[in-house]
């Protein structure tokens, strides 16, 4: 059986003539809110936030780590964006034909396979970080974000935080003020060590203990 990384370069051979690839620096919008919608989008190299406006300031959804397809709710669905993509990290972005797409999907019924899998553990994951983020207390969240940074996004218990603390507020409902100072317990309770925005989590299995009981 095919690693997803092997299968999802499989996927780009097939597209290989059907796609531009774009280079985005650190800040560009890759997607945005309410615009129409005419490709596919394809994150291959670096690392977006999905976020979207609501009625009174918005909103930091997720994160998104390449390589990964981004909007396709959106594509496949209305056609109108429905939230905003932005690089957090230099990113390089591949657009990808939607006829071209939509006929894989069609032919291919591994890669439509492939394409569900991937709604649906993005559909899930996204229940479990709303359910989180409304029921932890704000430690729990920090914790959360940090962990997600380790384990998820770096695979290293040592990284430079992409985000601002302001930004991090936002993705877990919290001010500024609240993630500075809860980090700074972190520090302090010996579960990291902070250099400006590099943290080292010195103690993983507590940082754990502190996520799972919010």
């Amino acid at each position: 059986m095919k690693s997803a990384g092997t299968f999802k370069s499989c996927q780009m051979e097939q597209l290989e003539n059907n796609h531009a690839v774009i280079n985005f620096n650190k800040g560009d919008s890759i997607i945005k809110q309410g615009m129409f919608s005419t490709n596919v989008v394809f994150l291959r190299k670096g690392l977006a936030k999905l976020h979207l406006t609501g009625p009174y300031h918005e909103q930091i959804v997720r994160l998104i780590k390449a390589p990964s397809y981004m909007g396709l709710p959106t594509t496949i669905g209305n056609k109108i964006n429905q939230y905003s993509v932005t690089a957090v990290l230099d990113s390089e972005v591949c657009f990808i034909d939607l006829g071209v797409f939509n006929r894989l999907l069609e032919e291919n019924k591994e890669f439509s396979s492939y394409i569900i899998l991937e709604l649906c553990k993005s559909e899930l994951e996204t229940y479990r970080r709303c359910s989180n983020r409304t029921q932890k207390q704000t430690r729990g969240n920090v914790a959360d974000v940090l962990l997600e940074f380790s384990d998820n996004i770096f695979n290293s218990d040592e990284f430079v935080i992409p985000i601002s603390q302001s930004e991090i507020g936002n993705w877990v409902d919290s001010s500024r003020e609240s993630i500075n100072r809860i980090l700074s317990e972190f520090v302090n309770d010996g579960l990291i060590s902070l250099d400006g925005k590099k943290v080292n989590i010195l103690n993983k299995r507590s940082l754990m203990m502190v996520s799972q009981n919010g």
